[in-house]
């Protein structure tokens, strides 16, 4: 990353594509949350007392909708000018006013990214001879978005909405086949994890990062997953077992969590899949595959603060420096990413991430 010596990073707001340097004035605090599940999430509150129009008369501000109002669009940038990001587009879906004596009084906003409309439209729906990817697409079409779709996965004989929102059930897919869901620009995507493009950053200790808990936990992971069934077209029994070679791919180096348990206990720990019932050996592998990258992915867990980094989004890439032998080095994934700007701490960014491994020496 390049960085300057010294840079102001107030974060500059905009409402429907015009900026408002006030809200920038006024802002007390800033919080945009962003998880793997998708939907970018805005929280600011801000002064409402001070001087308005011409007259430069003080009175009470952002209450009478010539700022913003419900259903207003409103976007933020931030970062040191040579670096500036936008980091949430959205629309305000709540106004909140507050008032305590022997205090100005405050106003705070809350927006959502365009998959409110998702979450908003609840259905009933019968997808048939369609891939998970291909239900992402019809959903986004049916919501008047673009859809870029990525993810492996099998086709279904027929897949049931009952009575979901459609965020709600695109999430329920996604987890199943550990897709990625984003929205950006009017189009949503779908992606498997290795195929979502995201920044790659260097985190060091002491230096971008100002805290930063660590842990490898054994206590989810296996050294196979199993997922049984019947397949009554072809009157076969299901069986398929996906086991630490699915997790390699993203874990070339290190040990990972299944070799570990395999280590400490000198024998096979699986888990079986019970309450999944796959109805032919397409659908169980990929269960099966899924849930084992799940588990294993899971194992190094990362949640740290860095002193304001724009371009971290959910899916970035991370290497860390100077964490100590277990968890040092590359393959970091992030899975959680909030934003966050106040008068007394500045710009900070709180994140979240995993690997497979520990003992990455690259």
């Amino acid at each position: 990353m390049n960085e300057s010596l010294l840079s102001y990073s107030a974060p500059r707001l905009s409402v429907d594509e015009q900026l408002i340097p006030e809200l920038t004035r006024d802002l007390l605090h800033l919080k945009i949350e962003e998880s793997n599940e998708g939907m970018r999430k805005l929280n600011a509150r801000f002064l409402a007392f001070g001087p308005a129009g011409e007259s430069n008369q003080e009175e009470l501000l952002y209450l009478n909708g010539e700022v913003f109002d419900f259903g207003s669009s409103i976007s933020v940038d931030i970062g040191p000018e040579e670096n500036r990001q936008t980091i949430f587009k959205g629309v305000v879906s709540a106004i909140e006013a507050e008032f305590e004596e022997g205090h100005e009084p405050e106003v705070t906003i809350c927006a959502e990214d365009e998959l409110m409309k998702l979450r908003l439209t609840r259905r009933m729906a019968t997808y048939e001879n369609m891939s998970d990817a291909d239900i992402a697409s019809d959903i986004a079409d049916k919501n008047g978005l673009d859809a870029e779709t990525d993810a492996e996965g099998p086709t279904y004989d027929v897949v049931q909405q009952w009575n979901m929102s459609d965020l709600a059930f695109l999430r329920e897919r996604a987890r199943r086949i550990q897709a990625d869901i984003w929205l950006l620009d009017g189009t949503l995507y779908f992606k498997s994890r290795p195929r979502r493009d995201g920044s790659e950053l260097t985190l060091v200790q002491g230096n971008h990062l100002l805290n930063l808990k660590a842990c490898g936990d054994l206590s989810q992971q296996r050294t196979a997953v199993q997922v049984c069934g019947y397949d009554a077209s072809q009157r076969a029994i299901i069986d398929e077992t996906a086991d630490v070679n699915i997790v390699r791919p993203e874990a070339p180096e290190g040990r990972t969590g299944p070799e570990i348990v395999a280590e400490v206990f000198s024998s096979d720990r699986i888990s079986y899949r019970l309450r999944d019932v796959p109805l032919n050996s397409e659908e169980a592998l990929s269960w099966a595959n899924n849930e084992m990258l799940r588990r294993a992915r899971s194992f190094v867990t990362v949640r740290g603060v860095t002193r304001g980094t724009p371009e971290m989004d959910v899916g970035s890439q991370l290497t860390l420096e100077r964490v100590g032998k277990p968890f040092e080095g590359n393959g970091y994934y992030v899975t959680g990413v909030c934003h966050s700007y106040d008068l007394a701490r500045g710009y900070r960014t709180s994140f979240e991430a995993e690997r497979a491994a520990v003992g990455v020496t690259s």
